[in-house]
C-alpha cells in the first residue's frame, strides 16, 4: 500500500516497476516533489502523502546523448545512434528528469520545447530495475 512506503529513492522504483509515477504531497502546503522527499522543500513540513501523477506533460529542455553509461551502450547507443535525456513539466506542475522516447535524437534540431509527452515505463534487463521515460504523442 502506497500510504506505508517511505518517501525515498527505492519507494519510487518500486512504483516505477508497477507503471505508476507518484510524487510525495506536503499535507500542509500542496508542495509537490518528484522525486519524492520526505520533507518539503516549500515550508520545511514533514507531513507528506502519496499521489499519482497523470503522467502527462510538456518538454521543457533536452539534450541528445552520444556517450552514455554502460548500460546505454549495452542497449545500443553510441555515436551513431545517440538518445535524448530532458525535463518535462508535468501537467501537475513539478519537473522531472527523465529518458525521452519517440523523437529523432540524430536531428536535434527537428525537436521543440513544448512537445507535448506522456509517461513511459522502460522495462528492465532481467534482474535491472525500471526507469522513467516519457514518450511523444
Amino acid at each position: 500500500m502506497a500510504e506505508e512506503r517511505e518517501f525515498n529513492s527505492a519507494s519510487f522504483y518500486q512504483f516505477l516497476a508497477e507503471k505508476k509515477l507518484m510524487a510525495s504531497r506536503c499535507k500542509k502546503c500542496q508542495a509537490l516533489h518528484l522525486p519524492p522527499h520526505p520533507i518539503c522543500t516549500k515550508c520545511s513540513g514533514n507531513d507528506m502523502e502519496w499521489v499519482e501523477m497523470k503522467g502527462n506533460g510538456k518538454l521543457a529542455a533536452f539534450t541528445a546523448v552520444a556517450v552514455g553509461p554502460t548500460s546505454t551502450i549495452e542497449e545500443g547507443y553510441d555515436r551513431n545512434n545517440p538518445y535524448l535525456v530532458g525535463i518535462v513539466q508535468l501537467d501537475e506542475g513539478p519537473k522531472v528528469s527523465s529518458r525521452i522516447q519517440g523523437l529523432d535524437a540524430k536531428k536535434p534540431e527537428t525537436i521543440k520545447v513544448g512537445t507535448p509527452l506522456t509517461v513511459d515505463f522502460l522495462e528492465p534487463a532481467e534482474g535491472k530495475q525500471c526507469f522513467l521515460a516519457f514518450k511523444a504523442q
